[in-house]
């Protein structure tokens, strides 16, 4: 049985807290610590991009002129832009109230990744960037949270839009202590046919159970614990999931 349990609890995170301790009370308070061998831990990436200060004021960001430019199209603030224009490699679609980019770690997403909800008190002239590295963030969250040698799992989690449905679901940003991608190919179906194409993006698809319950919205569960997840072996990080840009099929 896999069973997805909320940390709740957790007060307003800000620059500088150690998130390691707090997810540990927030575990203890729920019954869950000590750690189980095969835990899995998923914190969404706005506490974590909190804690590592990716916070930004926006009344001290200068727009460029590209950054004006770009908001006259895309008719957003163009402080945002020009955060957006610093966090991304490459513009992939600017067009009235939608702004998609390459982010710096791979990632195509609406406006760099950069939010503005949930982000705590002022945040109508804030904004919350990405963490610089969060495959880096998640291992060392799954080092300091072992317990009786056993490590958890770590996803760091977001919201992604897809551009060919509706609504949003879970990704992984950042992971460690499991492989977030999967090669099956090579392996046979019951039918004794070779898999070809096969690989599954596991790490995703832990981000969007976890979404299930961190929500949102007005939910206010930055983070959840997920149990009975048999996991296959090795490691390898959330970095694997972003297809290069030579194997970009629609450019």
């Amino acid at each position: 049985m896999i069973s997805i349990h909320p940390l709740t609890g957790l007060a307003e995170i800000c620059a500088g807290d150690d998130l390691a301790m707090l997810l540990r009370d927030a575990l203890g308070q729920a019954g869950l610590w000590p750690l189980l061998k095969g835990d899995i831990l998923v914190v969404t990436q706005k506490i974590l991009s909190k804690a590592e200060g990716r916070m930004v004021d926006l009344t001290e960001v200068v727009p460029s002129e590209q950054a004006l430019e770009l908001a006259e199209t895309t008719r957003k603030d163009p402080r945002l832009v020009e955060l957006v224009l610093r966090e991304s490699s490459a513009i992939v679609r600017a067009v009235p109230h939608i702004l998609i980019t390459r982010h710096r770690l791979g990632h195509v997403m609406a406006n760099g990744g950069i939010d503005r909800s949930n982000i705590g008190p002022g945040g109508a002239e804030r904004a919350l960037l990405l963490p610089v590295d969060p495959d880096g963030s998640a291992a060392a969250l799954s080092h300091d949270l072992a317990s009786d040698g056993a490590a958890p799992a770590v996803v760091i989690s977001d919201s992604f839009g897809r551009p060919w449905r509706h609504g949003v679901v879970g990704v992984a940003i950042g992971a460690a202590g499991l492989p977030a991608l999967v090669d099956r190919r090579g392996e046979e179906d019951r039918d004794g046919r070779r898999l070809e194409v096969t690989q599954i993006a596991l790490a995703d698809q832990i981000a969007t159970a976890a979404a299930l319950v961190t929500g949102e919205g007005a939910e206010s569960i930055p983070a959840v614990l997920m149990r009975g997840l048999r996991l296959p072996p090795g490691d390898a990080p959330a970095a694997t999931l972003v297809r290069p840009i030579e194997e970009d099929l629609f450019r």
